[in-house]
């Protein structure tokens, strides 16, 4: 395993912009935009868990920029801003170790059915593409039609493998 923090690739996720959204690195400072952003318990329905208080999720937003205490991964979070309307939607977020890239998405309800998954997906892995990854993985809920549109949009592809009950999706980038 190689130690991916001695490249000059950067440690903490840059800005990508699309067209109507700016994923921006995560910060502390948004954890309490994000708290309302991701109140809703539906949000669990596949993922389970329950919504995190303001206190907790700042806590988790602190953990999260500190980044992985494995050097050979790396933790890059972004919020979703929706320019328009000048406010976060979301969150999407890649693990990066051993040239693959492990993605995952939210969109607050209130955002839902817009595109905005979708779009914020999309930069994401065009990013990951100026990257050395050479996989794109998703795990997703079976039953999560909304999250399968989201990867299929992304050129995700669902495999037969399994992992803690979530079909396995993925991309080849190289």
């Amino acid at each position: 395993m190689t130690n991916d923090r001695t490249d000059s690739r950067p440690t903490e996720a840059p800005p990508i912009a699309t067209a109507r959204l700016d994923l921006l690195p995560l910060r502390v400072e948004h954890a309490a935009e994000m708290a309302e952003v991701l109140a809703d318990p539906a949000l669990h329905t596949f993922i389970g868990g329950a919504p995190y208080s303001p206190e907790a999720l700042l806590a988790r937003y602190e953990r999260l920029v500190a980044g992985s205490p494995d050097p050979a991964e790396r933790w890059l979070n972004w919020v979703i801003f929706v320019r328009d309307e000048g406010c976060l939607a979301g969150t999407v977020q890649a693990t990066v170790a051993n040239h693959t890239a492990e993605i995952a998405w939210v969109v607050g309800t209130l955002w839902q059915g817009r595109g905005i998954a979708t779009e914020a997906t999309r930069g994401l892995v065009g990013w990951l593409r100026t990257q050395p990854v050479h996989t794109v993985i998703a795990h997703i809920h079976p039953d999560h039609h909304a999250s399968a549109a989201v990867a299929t949009s992304a050129d995700l592809t669902a495999t037969d493998q399994w992992h803690d009950g979530e079909v396995r999706w993925q991309r080849p980038l190289q």
